[in-house]
């Protein structure tokens, strides 16, 4: 290597090591000068802390200061609050105290006053009792002196005035039974025709009730929604084409069929049990029952009417009459089925007839047409008599006959010995024994109930229904009631009889209560 390379490399290796020699003190004093400014920042930061820590617990002291100054005058203001309220309380105790002692001061001067009024009490008493000694020693010589001066002694002389007081109330009672008696005999006519109104009242709706509906019963209850359908449809369908209300009611497995027709009733009857027994029901399968049962029954009520022709023999009845007279079938009047009733009218009408010397024929034709308005009398206003006799008419019947059918009721005169045997023979039919049989069971029940009614109260041993039911007479337990519970007895009896039966006229209540000794002389 030439020289000049060496120099040139030891120049620059001199001045390398000057570099970094110049570059380390350099660091050096950058250092320093760095740790100086950060020691003097440091000491500005911890005064600063200083400061800060001062002012802090400064704040801090004013603050407890201020809590502990709060929560004194609030404690002392409690306790001026409490003092307050123990001094009203003791004045409120004190005041109690105060009470309490002038009612205890009071107290004692009633006990003394009360102690004075026992023993005055006690003196009076004493009193009195020598009072009372004294008195029944008078009444005691007296009446020994009233008993001298008049002869007899006092339990006779009790004897006479009870006498003579039941003398004298037996004449009060007597003219005040006479007195009724005379203004029941003023009123009577009023009172019976009062008596027979109330009957005839009560009556008409029973009456009523069973001629005018019929029952249908249902295999269950369930049958009574099928009946009457989605929103009445059925119902309504089948009370249209029958022209009868049904009535669907909380009576068990059963519907009610209501309706003055008894033919339209008999149709509905007959179309609701095959629609049951079918168990299809809708609105055109009740048109096609309906229809039905109309064919059904119209053919039934011809055939009713042609038999009762040929069974009395009369011939040549004019076809709507036979028809009339079938639909009679289904007519009650009085309990008593108006086919039979004029199929009796009809024989007896012929004996009677016979046996008088009056047309025959003709007064069994009389007899059996005689009712025949009852067929249509609730569609025609009128008697009965009247309305059959211009059906009569209508239909070409004898001018005897239709007088005698328009006069069996005596709506208008009786001009022959025809019209007298028909209105007895209508009579006989409707009198005779057994023709009202259920007139005589609702008869008997009622007497059944009288006594039924009787046996449901208390002490009641023995009870009788007598005067055809117009009277009840209830023996009742001498040891269980006595005289005022009887009369009771009786009012409870008959206020029950009104509310529970239905009858006409009046029902007399009669309790009987008596006690018999015996005793046997040996």
């Amino acid at each position: 290597m030439s020289l000049e390379l060496w120099q040139i490399v030891l120049i620059g290796i001199g001045s390398l090591f000057f570099g970094l020699l110049v570059g380390s003190l350099i660091r050096r004093q950058v250092s320093k000068k760095k740790l100086e400014e950060a020691e003097s920042k440091a000491s500005s930061v911890l005064k600063d802390a200083e400061h800060d820590a001062r002012n802090t617990k400064k704040d801090a002291e004013l603050e407890a200061k201020d809590i502990k100054l709060q929560a004194k005058t609030e404690f002392e203001r409690e306790c001026q609050e409490k003092n307050k309220e123990l001094q009203s309380m003791e004045k409120r105790l004190q005041t109690k105290e105060d009470n309490l002692e002038k009612k205890f001061n009071l107290l004692e001067k009633k006990e003394e006053e009360t102690h004075r009024v026992e023993q005055s009490i006690e003196d009076k008493k004493k009193h009195i009792d020598g009072l009372e000694k004294r008195y029944i020693d008078l009444v005691s010589d007296t009446r020994r002196q009233l008993e001298q001066i008049a002869g007899i002694s006092s339990d006779e002389a009790k004897r006479q005035l009870t006498e003579s007081m039941m003398e004298e109330a037996k004449r009060d009672a007597a003219r005040m039974i006479l007195e009724v008696e005379e203004k029941a005999k003023e009123e009577a006519a009023k009172k019976s025709k009062f008596v027979l109104a109330t009957a005839m009242e009560r009556m008409a709706s029973d009456y009523v009730s069973e001629r005018a509906i019929s029952v249908v019963q249902l295999p269950s209850d369930e049958m009574k929604g099928r009946i009457i359908g989605r929103e009445g449809r059925n119902i309504r369908a089948l009370e249209a084409a029958t022209g009868i209300d049904i009535v669907i009611d909380d009576t068990p497995e059963a519907v009610i069929l209501s309706g003055f027709n008894p033919v339209r009733r008999e149709i509905a009857r007959i179309s609701l049990e095959n629609l049951i027994a079918d168990g299809r029901i809708h609105p055109t399968r009740i048109e096609e029952m309906v229809e039905k049962a109309t064919k059904e029954v119209e053919s039934t009520i011809k055939e009713t009417g042609e038999q009762l022709c040929l069974e009395l023999n009369v011939p040549n009845v004019h076809p709507e009459l036979v028809r009339l007279l079938g639909s009679l079938k289904y007519r009650y009047s009085f309990a008593q089925n108006v086919l039979d009733h004029t199929k009796q009218v009809a024989y007896l009408s012929g004996m009677m007839a016979a046996e008088l010397g009056v047309d025959e024929a003709k007064a069994k034709r009389a007899g059996l047409l005689h009712d025949i308005g009852k067929a249509v009398s609730h569609e025609v206003e009128g008697s009965h008599a009247l309305i059959g006799m211009e059906y009569a008419k209508k239909y070409r019947e004898d001018p005897d006959i239709c007088q005698a059918i328009g006069a069996h009721h005596e709506d208008i005169e009786q001009t022959s010995a025809l019209d007298l045997v028909v209105d007895a023979a209508d009579a006989l039919s409707g009198a005779r024994p057994g023709a009202r049989r259920e007139v005589l069971e609702a008869y008997v029940k009622r007497v059944e109930d009288l006594e039924k009614i009787s046996y449901s109260f208390k002490g009641v041993s023995k009870a009788y229904a007598i005067q055809a039911g117009r009277e009840i007479r209830v023996m009742v337990q001498n040891e269980n009631l006595n005289d005022a519970e009887s009369v009771v007895l009786s009012k409870d009896i008959a206020k029950k009889i009104e509310q529970e039966m239905t009858y006409p006229g009046q029902i007399k209540v009669t309790v009987i209560r008596e006690t018999r000794a015996t005793e046997y002389a040996k």
